[in-house]
């Protein structure tokens, strides 16, 4: 049996992408833990989209960065709240930008849709670029709809914040509850 001179060093590459695929996870966050690990929520309507692009010296060039601006209220305290919520992707124009498959959808980040967002504050999202960033990704947007008079909130599925549609209010009670709840003590 022959095999060619590339056989060795391609087989071993095959195997390096398989062992680091094996290894990679996303984070799988129920409410409690989105809850804990943003700085805060808002429920609220998508009034501006705007995105950027960065070239950085050390962390490239034509990195694109869009940012939502929401205005509403916290579901910690339910002050009234205009945030930017920033994420990686976006497109300036036709031509020029980047998808992320871990950003939200273009449907989810329609100015003048009412959103759920978690979001963290980060000195350097990337290229420097210091702001809000949308926790856990696209996993941490949740579009809203009305139904009968009152605002649904729809889930992404198992593994994420919010599995299955819930009541804005019921949401919004049990934020509330968590925020109050003391912290696990350690073990």
């Amino acid at each position: 049996m022959r095999t060619s001179k590339l056989a060795l060093p391609l087989t071993a590459a095959a195997l390096l992408v398989a062992a680091t695929l094996g290894t990679a996870q996303i984070e799988r966050l129920d409410l409690s833990q989105m809850v804990s690990k943003a700085d805060n929520s808002v429920f609220g309507t998508i009034v501006n989209k705007q995105v950027i692009r960065i070239d950085h010296p050390d962390d490239g060039p034509e990195l694109y960065f869009t940012t939502l601006t929401i205005e509403g209220h916290s579901l910690r305290n339910d002050e009234n709240l205009t945030v930017d919520v920033t994420f990686s992707g976006g497109f300036v124009d036709a031509e020029h930008g980047v998808n992320n498959s871990e950003a939200p959808s273009a449907d989810d980040i329609r100015v003048g849709n009412r959103v759920v967002a978690f979001y963290k504050w980060s000195d350097n999202l990337g290229g420097h670029l210091a702001g809000n960033g949308l926790y856990a990704a696209h996993g941490g947007l949740f579009r809203t709809v009305e139904n009968r008079g009152r605002t649904v909130v729809l889930g992404r599925g198992e593994g994420y914040a919010i599995p299955t549609n819930v009541e804005f209010t019921k949401l919004k009670s049990d934020v509330v509850e968590i925020v109050k709840a003391p912290p696990p003590q350690p073990r």
